[in-house]
């Protein structure tokens, strides 16, 4: 008697169509076609977790660049300014402080200064 894999076969296939929920067209119902996309968006998702570091950073910059240009000076001449004192606080803390705190901002920019 031959051995089908009747029943681990449609868990498998049962666990990706469960994860292509949602998707247009065949993606969510046909296995094949869902298992593309499941594999697919995994690669996205896996990618995106590294861009969400970089444009997190980058948001910091920009708002510690304009918190800067309100106080009369650069966001390199600060950053500059941070290092040559030995500062060492980090920029998503000070673009917290300078949206949350801006006295404190404001004595940090003029210690730099």
């Amino acid at each position: 008697m031959r051995v089908t894999t009747g029943v681990v076969r449609h868990r498998r296939h049962k666990k990706i169509r469960k994860l292509a929920q949602g998707y247009r067209g065949m993606r969510h119902s046909t296995f094949k076609k869902a298992n593309e996309a499941v594999m697919k968006a995994g690669q996205h998702a896996y990618i995106d977790r590294k861009k969400k570091k970089r444009t997190f950073r980058a948001l910091w910059i920009t708002r510690l660049n304009a918190a800067v240009r309100e106080q009369g000076m650069s966001y390199s001449l600060f950053i500059n300014g941070l290092k040559t004192k030995n500062i060492e606080i980090n920029r998503k803390a000070l673009s917290e402080l300078a949206m949350s705190d801006p006295k404190v901002f404001e004595q940090i920019v003029k210690a730099v200064a």
